[in-house]
């Protein structure tokens, strides 16, 4: 990540950068991305660890073998029944 932003981008590209970190080693991350968000940077997270992506993410896209099946805000998206039974194994 350093050696992206050390070209000043617009654009930041981040694959399943919170897996397998700690809960501290989260929080900071999550600091950090919300540090580089405020600095106009646009950001494409693509996440498992909800609990990291859901404490920066400002509108969410989620896909199920490549189709979206869900795109908007987090809260509202995450509340979806077949966002919970494809992403969360959760049976409406």
């Amino acid at each position: 990540m350093a050696r992206a932003l050390a070209s000043d981008p617009k654009l930041l590209l981040l694959d399943e950068i919170a897996g397998g970190l700690t809960d501290d080693e989260s929080k900071a991350l999550v600091a950090l991305v919300r540090r580089i968000r405020d600095r106009g940077i646009t950001i494409v997270w693509i996440e498992h660890v909800l609990h990291a992506l859901l404490a920066v993410a400002d509108r969410l896209l989620v896909l199920n073998f490549g189709e979206k099946i869900a795109e908007g805000v987090p809260a509202e998206v995450i509340a979806l029944p077949e966002v919970q039974r494809v992403y969360m194994g959760i049976e409406a």
